[in-house]
């Protein structure tokens, strides 16, 4: 009998517990909890960037899913995506000055849930997430005249919706990768700056920089946990910890062509990325390449894929390459899917001018 009643207690108590735990953790609500996130920049003088989505087994997207769940649109280019739990940061690039902002949503419904405006935001480049529910939001600043001498971090704390801190990088700071309470931050190559610029996120200041010959655009941490930069045609590999240089590898001989759009395959051994062109008619030509995080040198005779690319990343999940095909700035354009071997998928038609990925 006491052994049937503890059974019977033991029993129960789990039931209990388990009903508590289902009535404790609802599954997540929306459209948008499981896909593929399109960022497309779209025209600058027409304000017409958007957000597209399609779930990984479908070949048709949604075009401006903002738009559909507002009943608005951005109101400007997008510049990137980010989310983190419910939350997501939406990047708009308004061509008119003032009118820049993040737009912050429910990342499950795409609903607006609060917007962060100038004079915090001001022509916003790139968003990462950092740990403690903070984002961190570089911004090239007012930029009178495209001088580029004016810039900062944006730190936003995502339980209040706002700008905590403004962390000075007076010379338009552009890429950033978070590691291990670290964010590196690289400088746009129309400046001057050549630092790399490492920011404890701890205090949220600045505690070094690290100067190269080029302007830097920090490109992630590979599976040896080695921060990787890109400084015009090089490929540099640097001790994450101390910020040396323990090799620099060349990105073939010709000055002229620019690389960039670097992504990591899905077990960051491995980096893709795009060398291109401009003719004389301003128009770019270009094709994608590899290189492993242990090669000694980079082949740029024998192109990955034959094709040029204005965005360009790998889904984790998957293991598929995303690739972002703009036929002009007055159409819409393509996410083109490739295998680990670079053999294609499919494409799927997006909004105008794709440049990024994001996957949930």
């Amino acid at each position: 009998m006491k052994k049937q009643l503890t059974r019977l207690v033991a029993v129960t108590s789990l039931s209990i517990l388990a009903w508590s735990c289902n009535q404790s953790d609802p599954a997540p609500k929306g459209d948008y909890i499981q896909g593929v996130f399109v960022i497309n920049e779209g025209n600058f003088s027409q304000n017409n960037g958007a957000i597209s989505f399609f779930v990984r087994e479908q070949t048709v997207s949604e075009a401006d899913i903002f738009s559909k769940v507002n009943g608005t649109a951005l109101k400007g280019g997008v510049q990137g995506y980010a989310a983190v739990g419910e939350k997501g940061l939406i990047l708009v690039d308004n061509s008119a000055a003032g009118l820049d902002k993040v737009e912050i949503i429910n990342s499950n419904t795409f609903k607006s849930e609060a917007t962060i405006g100038a004079p915090d935001i001001e022509n916003p480049r790139e968003v990462v997430i950092g740990s403690n529910n903070t984002a961190y939001v570089s911004c090239w600043g007012t930029n009178a005249s495209y001088t580029f001498k004016t810039g900062y971090i944006a730190v936003i704390d995502l339980n209040t919706n706002k700008v905590t801190r403004k962390i000075d990088i007076a010379a338009g700071p552009e890429n950033m990768v978070f590691n291990a309470g670290k964010l590196f931050v690289g400088t746009t190559s129309f400046g001057t700056d050549k630092n790399l610029y490492v920011i404890n996120t701890g205090t949220n200041i600045i505690e070094k920089s690290v100067p190269l010959d080029i302007a830097p655009n920090p490109i992630g941490i590979d599976a040896n946990g080695k921060l990787w930069v890109n400084t015009g045609i090089k490929a540099l590999k640097l001790n994450a910890d101390t910020y040396v240089t323990e090799a620099t590898l060349t990105i073939g001989t010709n000055a002229t062509k620019i690389a960039s759009n670097f992504a990591f395959s899905s077990d960051r051994k491995t980096v893709f990325f795009v060398l291109s062109y401009f003719d004389a008619n301003y128009l770019s030509h270009g094709e994608t390449y590899k290189f492993g995080v242990n090669d000694a040198q980079i082949n740029v005779t024998t192109p990955f894929i034959k094709r040029n690319f204005t965005g360009l990343t790998v889904d984790p999940s998957q293991g598929l390459i995303y690739a972002g095909v703009t036929p002009s700035f007055a159409q819409a354009g393509y996410a083109v899917r490739y295998r680990a071997d670079g053999s294609l998928v499919d494409s799927v038609k997006v909004g105008v001018a794709p440049t990024g990925f994001f996957f949930k």
